[in-house]
């Protein structure tokens, strides 16, 4: 599959009412389909974790909000974990996420996951240097138990320009109904832009893998990066009801990890 070597820098694009009418229209049509799969997943005691990672600001809760505003929210959980509680740092790492896992007839999503260690504790300094290791060491181990226990686990990687995320960081502090999304990581993300770049780098390398493999997104475009989810999401899930057509992502928006990415200019650098 081929990418464009030129990242594009397209942002969110001032749209017209003409243009906000089909993203609403086209938005709604994968809800549905998102429905009718919640209703396969429920008769059928499936069990669904959705795991969101990327950059400060790359749009993980946006698109998790588009997915889940018309689920059951009996059978639907969002998880976003905080700063981990003292016994949480003296615990097994993976422990504080077990708890959160998908029972039968459950869609789970990750706004940040287990991955954490190895992108915002790395940089940041939270974990050791042997806590990272042991980490990277064990994941894919950890993750390949979760598939066995009947668990359908997705990854997505939510990749966002430098300049894109300047610009959300900036609004974040201007626009009163953002500034919840604030924290002290986010005055610190631009300067440790290259650092969290090379975790990136090292995290989806070491992680990547047949059996639960990356996705990536390509965010700049909020709106297109939350359809195109949605359209890989239930091209990838099974559900015999489900519209072929609407399942079918932009593989310029949404597409499998490959190795080169991280040199051939592919993810934002």
């Amino acid at each position: 599959m081929a990418h464009n070597k030129e990242r594009p820098e397209q942002g969110d694009p001032a749209l017209t009412p003409s243009d906000i009418e089909h993203y609403k229209q086209r938005l709604r049509e994968l809800q549905i389909e998102l429905v009718k799969f919640q209703r396969h997943l429920i008769k059928f005691d499936h069990k669904v974790l959705v795991l969101f990672e990327g950059r400060d600001a790359a749009g993980k809760d946006g698109a998790i909000k588009r997915i889940v505003q018309h689920l059951s929210p009996r059978d639907t959980r969002v998880v976003a974990l905080g700063k981990p509680s003292e016994k949480d740092v003296s615990s097994w790492y993976f422990q504080r996420y077990v708890s959160h896992l998908p029972s039968s007839q459950e869609m789970v999503l990750l706004n940040r996951s287990w991955y954490n260690r190895a992108g915002v504790e790395r940089v940041m300094g939270f974990c050791s240097g042997d806590q990272y290791h042991e980490f990277m060491a064990t994941v894919i181990d950890f993750e390949h138990l979760l598939v066995r226990s009947g668990i359908q686990v997705f990854k997505y990687y939510l990749d966002v320009s430098k300049k894109e995320q300047r610009k959300r960081l900036r609004d974040r502090k201007t626009d009163p109904l953002k500034q919840w999304k604030t924290s002290p990581i986010d005055a610190v993300a631009i300067k440790h832009w290259d650092d969290y770049t090379a975790a990136r780098d090292a995290m989806l390398e070491g992680t990547h893998n047949a059996v639960t493999p990356w996705y990536i997104v390509r965010a700049d475009n909020k709106k297109l990066a939350r359809l195109n989810i949605i359209r890989d999401l239930m091209r990838r899930v099974e559900c015999p009801d489900k519209d072929e057509h609407a399942a079918t992502p932009d593989r310029e928006i949404v597409f499998p990890y490959e190795s080169r990415f991280a040199s051939d200019g592919t993810l934002a650098r």
